[in-house]
């Protein structure tokens, strides 16, 4: 059960106020080909860990199933989707939506609206290559952001159809953007590992539309 999972928590991060520190402080963003860019913002959330436990036990978590490969297959992960509307489960997911529309209303042009949940309970847990292209990410430039609660894993990134990677650490309050042409023109994963590692939960901001 996910309430069962042990987290081990942060050194670097000893806050017990769950926060949100100035988002620009700190902020680096990476260029891509293709029109694409990465914005990273490593613990931009205070009392990440406090949260992960707030999260763990007062989200309803779903497992899923789906069809691959010609056969169904369960879903290395838990989810939760959170509609546009839909109450988050503590305010400082509302505060985070809010500051980064706010952000980066000159470059996306409307707020984030909804907000998606993934839980990987360790290292097995994973999201194979994807972008987020249902929806109008298909056709036009969007945003994903994702906050990141819990143990590190790794965020990585690749041109569509194969190339090089590169690749972030995301874990207790890391914040990452996806933006410009990102969700076309590159895929993103949480690959496997065999190394230990403890739960992790992100939270992806999306606008309208955008799945």
């Amino acid at each position: 059960m996910a309430t069962e999972l042990a987290l081990q928590g942060s050194l670097l991060d000893t806050a017990d106020e769950i926060s949100l520190r100035p988002l620009a402080s700190g902020l680096q963003r990476t260029m891509l080909a293709r029109g694409a860019w990465v914005d990273y913002r490593p613990g931009w959330l205070a009392g990440a860990d406090p949260l992960f436990d707030v999260l763990l036990h007062g989200v309803p978590w779903q497992a899923e199933r789906r069809e691959m490969y010609e056969r169904v297959v369960d879903v290395p992960r838990l989810l939760r989707f959170y509609s546009e509307g839909e109450p988050l489960p503590h305010p400082v997911l509302t505060q985070a939506r809010e500051q980064l529309s706010a952000a980066y209303a000159a470059e996306l042009g409307e707020p984030f609206v909804t907000a998606g949940m993934c839980l990987y309970r360790d290292g097995r847990d994973s999201v194979a290559w994807h972008g987020d292209r249902i929806g109008r990410a298909m056709d036009l430039d969007t945003m994903v952001a994702i906050v990141s609660v819990g143990s590190a894993r790794s965020l990585m990134l690749r041109p569509r159809g194969g190339g090089q990677s590169i690749g972030f650490s995301l874990g207790h309050g890391d914040l990452v953007v996806m933006g410009g042409s990102c969700q076309r023109t590159w895929d993103h994963c949480i690959p496997k590992t065999a190394k230990p590692v403890g739960p992790r939960i992100s939270i992806q901001f999306r606008p309208r539309g955008v799945r």
